[in-house]
């Protein structure tokens, strides 16, 4: 049984991996429907938090039904991260997760993300004054390290664990690799594998559907996997990799009327958090996602680009109903 702290995940948990612009509560909600064990807000700036900027306290919002969830923040200064970790601790998360990962430019630059893999000492220092700073669990993102000749995961682990986190997450790639290059996967069965090493490590990269999940979790033992990009368009994929853990059976692609009626709720949860106006324009980025790979769906993803309210998107969806029926 994997736990952290106190939150039982099961045998083998899947988690959502935080996404920004993607895994907001309506779109964490239907992967939630479909098995996530943990998931995590949109990673929030510290700074931002602790000025009450309106986009990083929304995004603090989750529903019960939603937990266990984390609060994932980042930041370059300890005193920023130490007071927000706080401030998001009075939104009465599961745990508190640090970003350690995030290769964003912008981000990285400051000092903050994976751009912190470049100073060791500050992120351990961090991630202690965190540690110390709140009550709930804290957990840690990161990558391999900060480039070739820093694939420096395996040191860096043991030190974050002595500061006391409960767990941690590893994206199998460096802060300057690019995602056309293949995960790493190896340095991550070397921080399981380590002797030293005694709180759940979780696998991220790579992870794109059941035969590639079930690979990943025989061949390097960790405690679970964190699904990024692979979600994105299919919440499904949580059920089917429980499903192949389970029976070794590949269960089918999602057929149209389930795709449709996700893509139903999706918005209406959108709509309704967001307002009609940006609650529509924020799922935009979905429905390419929602419809790969059924051939002829560019007019109809034109035509959901240019609907200005919720019910002309639902007729629309209405429409790719009618029109996909008996494909898939």
């Amino acid at each position: 049984m994997v736990k952290i702290g106190n939150i039982n995940l099961g045998e083998f948990p899947l988690l959502l991996a935080p996404m920004e612009d993607v895994t907001d509560p309506p779109f964490r909600y239907v992967c939630k429907m479909f098995g996530a064990d943990l998931m995590y807000t949109e990673f929030i700036s510290s700074e931002g938090l602790i000025r009450d900027a309106d986009k990083s306290v929304k995004k603090l919002d989750f529903e019960d039904a939603e937990h266990p969830i984390g609060i994932q923040i980042f930041g370059h200064d300890i005193g920023s991260m130490t007071a927000a970790a706080r401030y998001a601790e009075k939104a009465h998360p599961d745990l508190i997760d640090i970003n350690f990962g995030c290769p964003v430019k912008k981000v990285g630059a400051k000092g903050a993300g994976s751009g912190i893999l470049n100073d060791i000492p500050k992120m351990v220092k961090m991630t202690a004054a965190v540690v110390k700073a709140v009550s709930l669990p804290v957990t840690v993102k990161t990558r391999l390290g900060y480039d070739e000749e820093h694939r420096e995961i395996v040191d860096i682990a043991e030190r974050l664990q002595d500061t006391g986190i409960q767990a941690l997450a590893i994206h199998g790639r460096l802060r300057t690799t690019r995602y056309s290059t293949p995960a790493d996967w190896s340095l991550i069965g070397e921080v399981k594998n380590n002797p030293r090493m005694h709180i759940p490590i979780f696998g991220n990269g790579d992870v794109n559907d059941p035969v590639s999940a079930k690979h990943f979790k025989e061949t390097y033992g960790v405690d679970g996997l964190m699904i990024g990009r692979a979600v994105y368009g299919n919440p499904w994929i949580f059920r089917e990799i429980k499903h192949y853990f389970a029976t070794g059976e590949l269960l089918p692609a999602a057929g149209i009327e389930e795709r449709v009626r996700i893509c139903m709720l999706h918005l209406e949860r959108s709509v309704a958090w967001k307002g009609e106006r940006r609650g529509i324009m924020e799922i935009r980025k979905h429905w390419s996602a929602y419809f790969k790979g059924f051939p002829g769906f560019k007019p109809f993803r034109i035509r959901l680009m240019e609907a200005q309210s919720a019910e002309a998107v639902k007729e629309i969806l209405q429409d790719i109903l009618h029109n996909f029926s008996g494909e898939r």
